[in-house]
């Protein structure tokens, strides 16, 4: 039944114009007691006989829940712009962390005073977080879908959803052909894991008090090293909201869909 209810939603076309979010169709995809909300965007002009890029948004810490509509705050009304849609047809997938769980694994330390993390540890573990594994087990459905194109798979994602960029693509680095994390961070060595295979544009605000910079840095110093297709941009005097910079980048969008995975 579920792949039946992902065919639907995915060729579901509301014919609604303009900014309504109500254009991404709600879906849930379920595996015992774990449950992953998500909304997913048709491509304009949707033609059955065609083969669509994918495209994935892994939001905030701010977005958790179940409501299944918080996570297309930040993102959702970029993708629904006419002139996106029209010149980089995609079907966009908005999945929906739960509050109890994360995209990726972290650990902080959290100063007394201020609050804020102190200091950051970033264990890479076998296996990735619940609702994590279960959206790979999603993106494996879909991809089989006649109108997926599975060498045009694309992540991207802000703030923890930013550090899941950074964990997925690390994973699973056979699945994106490019990936644009902004204001992320993660476990630095995985970059050897994906730097032959996954293109990344990499964000970041230079005064970001939430998620330091100079994870983004380090994860481009290291990606360089090891030869990697990667560009980083630090907006100067930004803090922790950069996406509201990368999404303003007029070259974002030709630059993703411009990568086709080489062997899939």
């Amino acid at each position: 039944m579920k792949y039946l209810l992902l065919a639907f939603i995915i060729i579901l076309h509301t014919g609604l114009k303009g900014q309504d979010l109500n254009e991404y169709r709600a879906g849930e995809y379920r595996q015992g007691n774990v449950v992953l909300p998500f909304r997913i965007l048709t491509p304009l002009s949707f033609d059955s006989s065609k083969k669509y890029p994918l495209l994935v948004f892994l939001h905030g810490a701010f977005e958790k829940g179940n409501d299944n509509q918080a996570q297309l705050n930040i993102g959702g009304r970029y993708f629904l712009r006419a002139e996106n849609r029209s010149q980089f047809p995609a079907f966009v997938l908005f999945p929906q962390c739960a509050a109890d769980d994360s995209w990726a694994y972290f650990e902080t330390t959290l100063d007394s005073v201020t609050g804020m993390a102190r200091s950051w540890y970033f264990p890479f573990k076998k296996e990735p977080t619940p609702v994590t594994g279960l959206l790979k087990k999603l993106l494996d459905s879909l991809i089989h879908l006649k109108n997926v194109d599975p060498s045009r798979v694309y992540i991207g994602g802000l703030s923890q959803g930013g550090m899941g960029v950074f964990d997925m693509v690390g994973r699973w680095p056979e699945l994106f052909a490019a990936a644009f994390p902004i204001c992320g961070a993660g476990k630095i060595n995985t970059a050897k894991n994906f730097a032959k295979s996954v293109a990344l544009w990499i964000f970041h605000g230079e005064k970001d008090d939430i998620v330091p910079a100079r994870f983004s840095r380090e994860y481009f110093k290291q990606l360089k090293k090891l030869g990697a297709d990667v560009q980083y941009t630090e907006y100067p005097g930004v803090f922790h909201n950069s996406w509201v910079n990368a999404f303003a980048e007029k070259e974002l969008l030709p630059w993703l869909f411009s990568h086709v995975k080489k062997a899939y």
